[in-house]
């Protein structure tokens, strides 16, 4: 049967389908570790390379499904919220038994996106120290730390710490990763290509002030660390693609390709509290 988001006649020497389940956490802590928002945003994005007129089902750990026909797991289900679907997924075979079934697009889309709104602990922690403030000049000691499984690697890491606006001639220490001032930014940012699970770092700071002070140099104290990563082979949620089945009347082999990628979204840690500002 013909559908409007599929050309009929498709050949493909190599029958594939790529599943990117992508997740991206917003979060914003405060300086003693208090998790004061999370919020993850989950998309699947699919690539299809599939001969004719294939019928896809997928299935997650999806808890409202597990509810709906009392079956029970020891794995871990996921409550998702606002779950938004293309226009192939049959939404009634949805509601009434939480398949997701579909005769894809060719290529490239978006076959649903999600929310959830469940507690995280950040999985990059970064705290700072201010060893020394004087009129002359300020000197950070900064501590990375990972707090998901060792396992796991956290690749393209880059934590931007504010900076007095009128700081110079910056010298930087560390063991692990390159650090650039970014003067437009009114940051130093700390690139860390791979940073493995469980794993903690140090870098010192130390740049120089001006005798003639901007009358906004203590600014950076009350502006977030914000942080930059990607950690593939996880996802923050727990959601598992549990079954990607495909079949096509005339009986091709075909092979499903899921991948897990967990990204930064708004993702801040306050670099003080009222309290430390006011002694600073």
């Amino acid at each position: 049967s013909t559908v409007a988001w599929r050309p009929e006649g498709l050949k493909y020497q190599k029958n594939e389908v790529f599943c990117d389940v992508i997740e991206k956490l917003n979060l914003l802590a405060s300086a003693n570790g208090t998790v004061l928002n999370t919020e993850i945003n989950g998309a699947l994005k699919m690539n299809c390379t599939l001969t004719g007129m294939p019928e896809l089902k997928l299935g997650l750990n999806d808890k409202a499904l597990f509810d709906l026909t009392g079956r029970t797991t020891r794995g871990k289900l996921v409550d998702m919220e606002d779950i938004k679907f293309h226009q192939c997924v049959r939404l009634a075979r949805f509601e009434s038994d939480r398949i997701i079934s579909f005769v894809p697009p060719d290529g490239k889309f978006e076959l649903m996106s999600y929310r959830l709104t469940s507690h995280v602990k950040p999985l990059v922690w970064v705290e700072v120290t201010l060893e020394k403030y004087t009129s002359s000049k300020v000197e950070f000691v900064i501590k990375a730390k990972t707090q998901f499984k060792s396992r796991s690697y956290a690749n393209n890491v880059e934590i931007a710490i504010p900076v007095p606006p009128d700081a110079n001639a910056p010298f930087f220490k560390t063991n692990i990763g390159v650090v650039k001032y970014v003067p437009d930014q009114e940051a130093m940012v700390w690139f860390i290509k791979s940073f493995p699970g469980q794993r903690e770092y140090l870098m010192k700071a130390r740049f120089g002030l001006p005798t003639v002070a901007d009358p906004n140099r203590d600014k950076f104290k009350k502006s977030p660390i914000n942080i930059k990563f990607e950690i593939p082979y996880f996802t923050v949620s727990g959601v598992q693609v549990r079954y990607l089945k495909i079949q096509e009347k005339s009986g091709y082999h075909a092979l499903p390709w899921v991948r897990y990628i967990t990204q930064n979204g708004q993702y801040s840690i306050r670099m003080f509290n009222q309290l430390q500002i006011l002694r600073l």
